[in-house]
């Protein structure tokens, strides 16, 4: 059984390495700072003996993501991390600007060279939730499908798929993305296949249809830039055997539906996939008697684009975004603010006590 599942049931409080997996190499300093492993070793050396407080915090209201990999990123190596006294929020909270999200205090010795490291899976972790939840909501009760496979490396799929899940997006592009959350990828055709049948989308979806019969058949149909057309002829091809469509027209194109009706130009954006190519979509599918079929928006959105076509009743059924929801641009902080029990921080920066912090157990990583 996946971790995620015994901490839905309520087994367990906090995902382990079990799930994450760390590289080996992190325990012998190769992801942190220089200057973090230096301090290490001085410290050892000259200040063993003393107790510090590591806060960590951000600047804007966000969700939170990447505290329980960054509490098993601790519990796996830390020197001694049974000794290590952690507080911390949990995956999902909502968190205001400067709200401690987690302290640990121990001997900086044993956990000060990974600082770096945790605020850098906090900061990712919590941009993509942040921006998928904000994306979600615009959509209203809309599904939106998370698709940022091709928007950055592929090892960065499983961390950003869970953080994608605790934004409140349940349908990722890939199996990698679902890793850490339990479910499976999920997705129809590519341009790819479309091309490799001459840019036939009839025959491409037939033979979609042939291997994938399980599946529900939607059509990706702005592969000749002629959504309207190349729609009809799927839905009167397939019936009520078609799902939906999907339309990905890119953003330096202008969909030939507009070069048919130059009348309706002039008081918008024609390029890429806009309110008023969906809206003409949506009229000509339930003009030919094809009202069950769902159409799909991909391609370039972003939360303040969709929020415009909701503001607009665009009949969208789906959204797909991808590249803007990992732009990271949460920065967290850890600060030493306490030594020894006493006050004891950089100026500007002060201890935070936040009641909402919950004490966290130890649990040994894997």
């Amino acid at each position: 059984m996946k971790e995620i599942d015994l901490k839905i049931n309520g087994e367990i409080k906090r995902l382990t390495n079990r799930t994450f997996k760390f590289d080996e190499r992190i325990g012998e300093g190769w992801f942190s700072a220089v200057y973090f492993l230096k301090t290490q070793k001085i410290v050892e050396q000259f200040k063993a003996d003393n107790i510090v407080t590591m806060q960590f915090f951000q600047r804007r209201n966000a969700i939170l993501c990447g505290i329980d990999e960054a509490i098993a990123l601790i519990h796996t190596f830390a020197k001694n991390p049974e000794e290590l006294e952690i507080h911390a929020l949990h995956d999902g909270d909502q968190i205001s600007p400067f709200e401690t999200v987690m302290t640990i205090t121990g001997p900086y010795q044993y956990f000060g060279y990974l600082e770096g490291l945790i605020d850098g899976i906090l900061a990712r972790r919590s941009s993509v939730a942040t921006h998928v939840y904000e994306v979600v909501k615009s959509a209203g009760n809309k599904d939106v499908i998370f698709m940022g496979d091709r928007d950055d490396h592929y090892q960065q799929q499983a961390g950003d798929g869970y953080a994608a899940y605790i934004g409140g997006m349940t349908a990722q592009a890939t199996h990698a993305m679902n890793e850490w959350w339990g479910k499976q990828g999920m997705g129809t055709m590519p341009h790819a296949l479309i091309q490799i049948f001459d840019g036939d989308i009839v025959a491409a979806c037939h033979a979609y249809r042939a291997t994938f019969p399980e599946d529900n058949l939607v059509a990706l149909v702005d592969y000749n830039n002629d959504v309207i057309a190349d729609t009809l002829k799927v839905a009167n091809e397939f019936g009520k055997d078609l799902y939906g469509v999907r339309i990905d027209t890119s953003a330096t194109m202008i969909d030939k539906y507009f070069m048919r009706h130059p009348e309706v130009l002039g008081t918008f954006d024609p390029r890429g996939v806009n309110p008023e190519l969906v809206f003409a979509l949506r009229k000509a599918l339930d003009d030919a008697g094809h009202q069950h079929v769902k159409i799909i928006a991909s391609g370039g959105l972003t939360t303040s684009k969709i929020r415009r076509f909701e503001e607009q009743r665009t009949p969208v059924d789906t959204y797909g975004v991808g590249s803007s929801l990992l732009k990271v641009n949460i920065g967290f902080t850890g600060d030493n603010v306490s030594l020894n029990g006493e006050a004891q921080a950089k100026a500007g920066r002060v201890y935070r006590p936040n009641p909402r912090l919950e004490h966290v157990e130890y649990a040994k990583g894997e």
